[in-house]
């Protein structure tokens, strides 16, 4: 987790939300790093999870994932949970709930929903208040922080 949480704090330097992701080999060795790159990326499907799993993928010569371990900073969303699930993960690991948008015990279980054909193993709440202070602080800072309005934007049409 800490590795992750290595990942979550590079994001930051984005303005991305800093959520990170590490995938480890079924020896506990690193496959793939990932962190949230959707502001870095322009691309909606660059969360953290995303991004390691792609790069596990990648290492690994295909998809399946079959005894490897995501662990994560934060409860995965809907589109996240799917990719553990498509990808055959064994386990996944996270740490601070997402009250807001987990799909992994918060708002839904998607992960291990008995109608699908793969469930991996979960233990969540991993550094659970380590993996929420940077996003608290996150947050608080961009709360503190002067809003912008974009050119052409609807805020700045005033509509």
């Amino acid at each position: 987790m800490r590795l992750a949480l290595e990942e979550a704090r590079a994001a930051l330097t984005s303005s991305d939300v800093p959520v990170g992701a590490v995938v480890l080999d079924a020896d506990g060795a690193v496959l793939a790093r990932g962190r949230n790159r959707r502001e870095a990326d322009g691309d909606p499907t660059a969360h953290a999870e995303i991004v390691a799993l792609r790069e596990a993928a990648r290492v690994r010569g295909g998809w399946r994932l079959d005894g490897c371990t995501l662990v994560v900073t934060l409860e995965p969303c809907t589109m996240c949970a799917g990719a553990v699930v498509l990808a055959r993960t064994q386990r996944l690991v996270f740490g601070a709930y997402d009250e807001k948008a987990g799909a992994v015990s918060s708002l839904w279980d998607v992960v291990r929903d008995r109608r699908l054909n793969h469930r991996p193993e979960v233990l969540g709440g991993v550094l659970e208040q380590d993996c929420s202070a940077i996003l608290l602080e996150f947050f608080a800072a961009r709360r503190r922080a002067p809003r912008t309005t974009e050119p052409g934007s609807v805020a700045e049409a005033g509509l």
